[in-house]
């Protein structure tokens, strides 16, 4: 078989209406769209409410813009850092004790509050501020590795 001897089976194509043809297609005169009237005339755009202000128009907009597939962190401040008691601190700790939900798979450590001793600081992301205070007090900010998300 050669694709110029393709077909179609009987009964799969339909002739289409011709409308406005004469009274006797059964479609003829107001070829179906009624008597008078916008509709009968031309089509009416998307949304047009009959000159009333459009949905679109009267409901606010939202402003701003998020990106869809943002990292999002879980944020843990020094201040808090400082009241755990370990000297090394990774993200496993911090949700032990409580600082960051299960839900944020990433944690970044801010620089709000002051650490007063040495410790070993594991996260995802640190601010700049967070490091150069960890850095100060004799610790480390080491950055975890993230795994790749599918």
């Amino acid at each position: 078989m050669k694709p110029h001897e393709l077909k179609s089976a009987p009964g799969a194509t339909k002739r289409r209406k011709r409308v406005g043809r004469g009274e006797a297609s059964g479609k003829g005169k107001t070829a179906g769209r009624g008597t008078k009237g916008t509709k009968a005339r031309n089509t009416v755009r998307l949304g047009f409410e009959g000159g009333q202000m459009p949905l679109v128009r009267r409901v606010p907009k939202l402003k701003g813009f998020k990106p869809p597939r943002r990292t999002i962190y879980g944020s843990v401040n020094l201040s808090q850092l400082d009241r755990l008691d370990a000297s090394e601190i990774g993200p496993d700790e911090l949700r032990a004790a409580g600082l960051v939900r299960k839900r944020h798979d990433l944690i970044k450590i801010l620089g709000s509050g002051e650490i007063e001793r040495a410790v070993t600081v594991r996260a995802h992301a640190f601010s700049q501020t967070a490091r150069e205070k960890i850095e100060a007090a004799g610790g480390k900010a080491e950055i975890v590795e993230t795994k790749a998300k599918k």
